[in-house]
């Protein structure tokens, strides 16, 4: 069985096989009426040195001293070509669904509320408004991403605007490199301007990829075992590969590239507290692409909250004011010039 074909089809029809959960999925017919009734959103300009893509990297268990464990070039050359700190930090609960939450709400556990790390039908989807919501709002901009988690379901709310596709440790081929065959595929079909069933007729101007193998390698091996040593590889191998396909298709000088890390485990780690890795580090994060600073230190504090801010901001949208995710505004070379985002209703 391969990942979920498109969220709005599948994805709760592949939960009950896979979780032994019901829900009824939304009829093809109802989407395809969306489809065809939605207004197109009006052209936006892109100003010089703004990227037209974004390709988000979530990893797990990745610190300062994994790239000196093995070679990591694609990790190495976007530190090099970037802006970068080590020393970022996540959220309480350490937790990957809640840090998840944070990310896509630009809240803290405590205003989003998903403080649990199972997926949970009962609960229901996040109650604030996404970085996707603004997104499609403020810029017309879709969002496709790809997610190594059962229990990030929680997260993927029906949006015309977004296709979620979701594979986990339930499914043994759910790797690295089954993940780029997806997103090959998934892009593929994109492309071509049909969709083949999915929400987003169009390459998706936002990609978030999910890697939490280093993480899992760390916990079941140990932080210096040859099994960690090969996850990382094989997560810096598929980030490679996602943008080989970026460049194939002729989009790469067009899109930043950002790598965001979440605890080690995906949880709080051992004696190391919610904004560490297990070997004890801070967590990554780097962005580069156009309009990032390259061969740059970031010089202020850095939240994993403040990814979507930092989204919005690239392609020159601004941030609503009811977040608490902050655009990290040192990694940029020129000054803020965005637009204000219409509320999401």
């Amino acid at each position: 069985m391969g990942m979920i074909p498109t969220h709005r089809y599948s994805l709760f029809a592949l939960t009950a096989l896979c979780l032994g959960l019901a829900m009824a999925a939304t009829a093809p017919s109802t989407v395809e009426a969306k489809k065809k009734t939605a207004p197109a959103p009006a052209p936006t300009s892109v100003a010089p040195g703004q990227p037209e893509h974004i390709i988000l990297f979530v990893v797990e268990g990745i610190g300062q001293d994994s790239v000196k464990l093995g070679p990591m070039p694609t990790l190495n050359r976007l530190i090099k070509e970037g802006a970068t700190t080590w020393t970022a930090t996540g959220v309480t609960p350490a937790l990957r669904l809640p840090t998840m939450a944070s990310l896509v709400t630009g809240m803290p556990v405590e205003k989003h509320g998903i403080a649990w790390d199972t997926f949970d039908f009962a609960r229901g989807y996040p109650r604030p408004p996404t970085v996707f919501d603004y997104l499609d709002s403020g810029g017309g901009k879709d969002s496709a991403i790809f997610l190594m988690d059962e229990s990030l379901y929680q997260l993927a709310k029906p949006e015309p605007y977004t296709d979620f596709q979701i594979c986990g440790p339930l499914k043994p081929e759910c790797n690295p490199d089954t993940i780029v065959s997806y997103i090959r595929q998934y892009m593929k079909k994109a492309s071509s301007g049909h969709g083949y069933g999915h929400a987003i007729l169009s390459l998706p101007h936002f990609l978030i990829v999910h890697l939490p193998q280093g993480g899992r390698a760390g916990q079941a091996s140990g932080w210096t075992s040859a099994d960690y040593r090969a996850a990382v590889q094989s997560v810096d191998r598929a980030m490679a590969s996602v943008l080989g396909l970026y460049k194939e298709m002729g989009l790469l000088q067009k899109t930043a590239v950002m790598v965001a890390g979440l605890s080690a485990y995906g949880a709080a780690a051992p004696d190391a507290g919610a904004t560490q890795t297990a070997a004890g580090q801070g967590l990554p994060w780097i962005a580069s692409g156009p309009g990032i600073k390259g061969n740059h230190v970031i010089g202020r504090p850095v939240s994993i909250i403040d990814t979507g801010a930092t989204v919005l901001r690239a392609f020159g949208l601004a941030t609503h004011t009811e977040w608490e995710s902050r655009a990290i505004e040192d990694i940029f070379v020129a000054p803020r010039v965005a637009q204000a985002i219409p509320p999401v209703q």
